[in-house]
């Protein structure tokens, strides 16, 4: 029985985060290469098309922004921290882009960058 019971609580713990499948993901090669870096941004932007990896993420976005990331495992967090510092700093024009698209208000990126800051 309380095998029974850990085993429902593991499977409510998972439901509760992101899928980790692409959590391996080498972010610092990708931030490190303004084309790759652009790519993605690109892609969450809808003007260019996603793939597997960046479809896997961009699906997220909306509600990483409404909840602070609330869902996302450490590793999500860093890789989003690192994505975020990034992209403002080396493409500012698309990043405005990326806010105006999941942050259309304004609201969500501060309460967002608070909750990955220490990733």
């Amino acid at each position: 029985m309380k095998l029974l019971i850990f085993s429902a609580f593991l499977v409510l713990a998972a439901a509760n985060t992101y899928s980790p499948d692409n959590d391996d993901i080498d972010i610092e090669s990708v931030v490190s290469n303004i084309d790759v870096l652009r790519d993605f941004i690109n892609c969450f932007n809808d003007i260019t098309p996603c793939d597997e990896v960046k479809s896997d993420f961009k699906k997220d976005l909306p509600e990483v922004f409404e909840t602070s990331c609330s869902k996302c495992t450490d590793k999500q967090k860093h890789i989003f921290k690192r994505f975020i510092d990034e992209a403002k700093v080396k493409l500012p024009s698309e990043y405005g882009i990326f806010l105006q698209k999941y942050d259309t208000q304004g609201k969500y990126i501060q309460p967002l960058q608070a909750a990955i800051s220490d990733f």
